[in-house]
């Protein structure tokens, strides 16, 4: 990167970082510490939410995700609008109303307090592991642009995130979050338009959607109903509807931003904000990926885009057949330009068609050579990283892209890595600390004792989440292993919740071993891939209560009585 660039980026995550640490000062109490004292406004707790789920992951992903595969991913989110409606009519105001830190307190007055710390220790397995993923996608970036081990960026950036997050709590998570989100959609406008301003003159936006239309990259929609397709209107429908519900329903790290509304109804805008906004943010960054690669049907991509891998195959013996591949793509980049400028001057439909089978000819020869390639690289290393998908789109970035533009883009996926990562690092320091140590622990502690094991348990998971982000490299995209391993967790955990609110003649004696048998039955499912994961979220839901009317009949009831959820 050039100087430019290196003051952009500094300057920007300087100024957010010290903006929410000024507005964290003073905090004194385990109220302020996790949950802002309960006084934020709705247009925070919503960019607070956005900024929670759309992380570093979402900024490198998805765009790797459209360039390969095109905007189905878009679907995934189809179910989250319906998602935000149910929470604001069910969960907010029950939360709100008995002034819990942790969703997994009410789980207690409910059933049990086994049934209690069995959900939140499925979610910090979950939140854990998952937190680790999102702090290894930014590190990809400085490895790339530092030309550094990414064990040594994974620390940096795990490092800043831990130490603002210990000293602030959620006060500097969100007031960090608020700018970060600004920045992110000013920046992800600039992208879009950057892009198609390099694409050569005559082709506009609508010439450019055309183009990826012609190698199937603009399949945003599709109703076919396939149970082992990923990304289908139903699966977002109906999968990604109980997996959104799940999430920002039960999973602390969001709970826990809504639950800093200063009331009902700041939380519940909050929410309708996310629902709102959140499908077509997603789709402007898919469609990003997607113009990424029209500009690379104009232009010669690189063979593969991770630069580490590709510095190891040129400086070794097969660095000749490598280059020889390279020089392969480049002259089919050059008869895809000719065929392109052929199908855009095309008047008659019999030239159109001609010039279609040739490009998709190209395409399909260029796609041979990727497949050699990767083929070369695992033969030179065995171990190699062979899935690129997550360096598309900062390759794109850092060869392409003006001073300073680079340095704000880079920004912005850094910024969006720190905004999920503090929020789920908080969350899991509230979740040890309120159903975990306060509850099992240590019961009768001061104000001052439960604020330090905050930040304690805040450090601690910090440098938890960095090990696991240490040996996140082989995880193929970051996108989808993120979103598969909480449909591995998410609908056992939102059938519990389900089964609090709407099914009161099942114990927590019950729902307990429902819990237990359904999660052992989703994750053999898994192992055996017969369903696309989303899915598993419905199944999983469904499964707890099935099971828990079957145990309320078999086994004894050992818990108080049902506590009044509803008013």
């Amino acid at each position: 990167m050039s100087t430019i660039d290196w003051i952009v980026l500094i300057t920007t995550l300087l100024l957010i970082v010290l903006y929410g640490i000024y507005k964290s000062r003073n905090i004194n109490s385990i109220e302020g510490f996790l949950l802002s004292n309960r006084e934020l406004p709705w247009y925070n707790v919503g960019l607070s939410v956005m900024a929670t789920q759309a992380s570093a992951i979402t900024f490198l992903s998805a765009p790797g995700l459209a360039y390969t595969s095109g905007m189905s991913f878009v679907q995934f989110y189809f179910g989250l609008p319906l998602a935000m409606i149910v929470l604001c009519v069910t969960f907010v105001p029950i939360f709100h109303k008995l002034q819990v830190f942790t969703a997994y307190e009410f789980l207690e007055k409910r059933f049990d307090i086994k049934t209690r710390s069995l959900t939140a220790l499925l979610f910090l397995i979950q939140r854990g592991i998952s937190t680790g993923i999102t702090i290894f996608a930014p590190s990809i970036i400085l490895s790339a642009v530092l030309h550094v081990d990414v064990f040594y960026t994974t620390l940096l950036i795990g490092g800043v995130v831990v130490l603002y997050t210990t000293y602030g709590g959620t006060k500097a998570v969100s007031y960090t979050q608020l700018l970060q989100m600004g920045v992110i959609f000013g920046g992800l406008l600039v992208a879009g338009m950057m892009v198609i301003h390099l694409l050569p003159s005559e082709i506009g936006f609508v010439e450019a959607l055309h183009i990826a239309g012609e190698s199937n990259k603009t399949n945003a929609i599709d109703f076919t109903l396939d149970w082992n397709n990923q990304y289908t209107v139903w699966t977002g429908l109906i999968g990604g509807f109980f997996l959104q519900l799940s999430y920002f329903g039960t999973d602390q790290s969001q709970v826990g931003r809504y639950l800093t509304g200063s009331s009902v109804r700041e939380s519940r805008m909050g929410l309708l904000m996310n629902g709102l906004l959140k499908v077509p943010m997603q789709f402007c960054i898919l469609l990003i990926g997607v113009l990424v690669f029209v500009y690379y049907q104009y232009n010669s991509a690189p063979i593969f885009f991770n630069p580490t891998e590709i510095h190891k195959i040129e400086n070794s013996v097969h660095g000749h057949e490598y280059k020889k591949l390279q020089a392969k793509q480049d002259a089919l980049a050059s008869q895809r330009v000719q065929t392109l400028n052929q199908l855009h001057q095309a008047k008659t439909l019999e030239n159109t068609n001609q010039a279609k089978q040739q490009l998709k000819q190209i395409n399909t020869e260029s796609l041979a050579i990727r497949t050699a390639a990767i083929e070369l690289i695992k033969k030179n290393d065995s171990n190699a990283e062979t899935n690129d998908n997550n360096y598309i789109f900062l390759s794109f970035v850092t060869s392409v892209f003006p001073k300073g533009l680079i340095g704000l883009l880079i920004a912005i996926i850094m910024l969006a890595s720190m905004g999920a990562t503090s929020s789920a690092i908080n969350s899991l320091a509230s979740t040890t600390v309120i159903d975990i140590y306060k509850r099992l622990i240590n019961k009768n502690g001061s104000e001052k004792t439960y604020l330090n094991a905050s930040r304690i348990c805040t450090f601690g998971w910090g440098i938890f989440t960095i090990i696991v982000a240490i040996f996140a490299n082989k995880l193929g995209n970051l996108l989808e292993a993120v979103n598969i391993l909480g449909s591995l967790f998410y609908g056992t955990i939102l059938g519990i919740f389900l089964v609090a609110f709407y099914f009161k003649s099942i114990h927590g004696n019950a729902v307990f071993w429902a819990a237990i048998c359904t999660e052992a039955i989703i994750v053999y499912i898994w192992m055996l891939d017969v369903v696309a994961f989303l899915w598993l979220n419905l199944i999983g839901c469904i499964l707890v209560i099935l099971f828990g009317y079957l145990f309320k009949s078999i086994l004894p009831k050992k818990n108080k009585p049902i506590a009044e959820t509803t008013g």
